[in-house]
């Protein structure tokens, strides 16, 4: 089991523990303090090893925050790693801020989470989730009816599951929602995300930029603009996650998925039962099949026995997109 730690090394060494014996340091058996790579082998014939890095100086030893990694024996390559050793004091939910736009009267506000570590550890790049309706993601006193999708709270969970990447969650907060979720609306708004909001993302945080690692998610009307700014411009958001998806309310997307080209996209799609917006999820996933999209690889659909069309429903079920799109 190959592990590549990327930290940028300013004093001291770069050693791994694992639990095969916390108590014995293991050395990297390249390391690079220049470029802040080093790599170690974990090659004692274990199916997987829990493991942590450690700085060390003749003094002490330094425990990286939070869980502890997982290496797998039967990954293919290597597993890279970007730990971080300080108490992260800084602002994983950020304060709202304006992003100016020329598509609207006014620019739309946002909200940005920034993953444990992102300050410290220079070196990681991390791929960005864009989602629609942000005053309900992360916080309970400005979510409708007191109910938010724990956003924050899934992706440390996940997190600490060894389960997906690091990822930067940017939330847009709608201004006229009806409008701007629906035709023709919502041309303006996805060229707003596309043209507008993702470079200015791109300049301002250490993001991977391309379509692959760029995803845009919402609910309900949220699900179907998040739909249309990935069938819109497949070459900026390669991954689309439309969850109780209000599709054929004020939109043509069915028809444009079976009359136009396919696109290079991965799609997650689900709903409640009964109602729910079931039915027009499954036309939706059936129309995509015919296209030529494949169930697990770049389509998920599922369905969910009595889930409601609210926050708590969707919180509960957010890890399922999550792993479908960020799986480490």
């Amino acid at each position: 089991m190959r592990v590549s730690v990327h930290y940028p090394l300013d004093a001291g060494r770069l050693l791994l523990r694992s639990d095969e014996n916390w108590e014995r340091d293991l050395a990297p058996t390249r390391a690079d303090a220049k470029r802040g790579r080093f790599e170690f082998e974990l090659d004692d014939g274990a199916p997987f090893r829990y493991f942590k890095p450690i700085l060390a100086d003749r003094a002490s030893r330094q425990w990286a925050r939070g869980e502890n990694f997982l290496a797998l024996r039967e990954r293919r390559g290597r597993l890279d790693v970007y730990p971080h050793f300080a108490e992260d004091s800084s602002c994983h939910v950020c304060t709202a801020f304006e992003v100016p736009s020329s598509y609207a009267e006014r620019g739309y506000d946002a909200r940005v989470f920034l993953p444990p570590g992102y300050d410290e550890n220079s070196l990681q790049r991390f791929p960005v989730l864009y989602m629609q309706d942000g005053q309900n993601l992360f916080f309970r006193d400005e979510a409708a009816h007191g109910k938010h999708w724990r956003v924050a709270e899934t992706l440390a969970l996940l997190e600490r599951m060894c389960l997906v990447r690091q990822v930067i969650v940017v939330g847009v907060y709608p201004k006229e929602r009806a409008r701007e979720y629906t035709a023709p609306g919502y041309e303006d708004y996805a060229r707003f995300l596309a043209r507008e909001l993702k470079p200015y993302v791109d300049t301002n945080y250490r993001t991977l930029s391309a379509a692959a690692d760029t995803a845009v998610m919402g609910s309900s009307l949220g699900g179907v603009v998040s739909f249309y700014a990935g069938w819109q411009y497949p070459n900026v958001f390669g991954q689309v996650g439309a969850l109780s998806a209000t599709f054929g309310y004020q939109d043509d997307l069915l028809a444009r998925v079976l009359a136009e080209k396919r696109r290079a996209l991965r799609v997650y799609l689900d709903s409640g039962w009964p109602k729910d917006n079931y039915e027009i999820t499954r036309g939706m996933a059936a129309a995509l099949r015919s296209r030529g999209f494949h169930e697990g690889r770049d389509l998920l659909y599922l369905a969910y026995p009595e889930a409601k069309h609210e926050e708590d429903a969707w919180a509960t079920r957010l890890h399922v997109p999550f792993q479908f799109f960020f799986r480490s």
